[in-house]
């Protein structure tokens, strides 16, 4: 899978003085796939998760809370790419199967949103500890 196929979408962010509103997924999206599960993955600074590839499944990934460095890889290692969120770089990463990826807290505590297209399956997400 080619890296140029991860896609990387500018997410809206409501100011409110009692607290932001940070959209994150909204059927009007183009490129938004179906929605099976949505999880958040907390991360604490200096920790990487990862490696992982899932075979089927699509992750739309953001970070609404912290600063994470994710580095995407293709499938035959050639080929990196890095990309730093945060809420003010509050995007959304649309990662489409067969790249592998890992993440990397910048901060002291950071939260993931990933809304995958596929109910988790162990035997879908590969996992290789290649840091």
């Amino acid at each position: 899978m080619n890296l140029k196929k991860i896609r990387i979408i500018k997410l809206k962010i409501v100011k409110n003085n009692k607290g932001d509103i940070l959209k994150y997924i909204s059927i009007k999206m183009k490129g938004i796939k179906k929605f099976e599960e949505i999880y958040f993955s907390e991360i604490k600074k200096r920790n990487i998760k990862g490696w992982n590839l899932h075979t089927q499944a699509y992750c739309h990934l953001a970070v609404p809370y912290g600063r994470v460095k994710f580095i995407f890889m293709s499938k035959d290692r050639k080929n990196k790419k890095t990309v730093i969120l945060s809420k003010k770089n509050y995007k959304l990463v649309i990662l489409p199967p067969n790249i592998w990826f890992s993440f990397e807290s910048l901060e002291k505590i950071s939260i993931v949103a990933n809304y995958v297209n596929k109910v988790h399956v162990p035997e879908e997400t590969l996992k290789n500890p290649i840091h």
